[in-house]
């Protein structure tokens, strides 16, 4: 297949989303599969994309999923992928402040585990 029509086609993909009323690639489907992101929405009941919760039930386990993602790009069809960190948990994403200590028992711990 030549150059173009990949393009072509990602772009009528892309345009096929847009169309359905959704602005949120599903990362289970087979035409906008993201490995990582599936497996996490498999398991959690939905997922994340842009920092915004899409829950979803899932119907099978994640290999029915994957398996449809080789049948698709086997047969010639174009996966579309999400921008990086699309798929991303806020907190995931979110900058650690800096200077800030978060769980653990600190110094106090230390002292009072140390038999002090």
């Amino acid at each position: 297949m030549k150059k173009s029509a990949k393009v072509t086609l990602a772009a009528v993909a892309a345009m096929g989303l847009a169309a359905c009323g959704r602005r949120h690639p599903d990362p289970c489907e087979a035409a906008t599969f993201n490995e990582q992101a599936c497996q996490q929405a498999v398991q959690d009941g939905g997922y994340y994309y842009q920092g915004s919760w899409f829950p979803l039930m899932y119907h099978y386990p994640y290999p029915y999923y994957y398996d449809s993602y080789r049948r698709h790009v086997s047969s010639g069809g174009v996966v579309v992928g999400a921008p990086g960190g699309a798929y991303s948990h806020p907190a995931a994403s979110a900058p650690a402040a800096s200077g800030v200590e978060r769980g653990g028992f600190g110094a106090t711990g230390a002292g009072h585990g140390a038999g002090e």
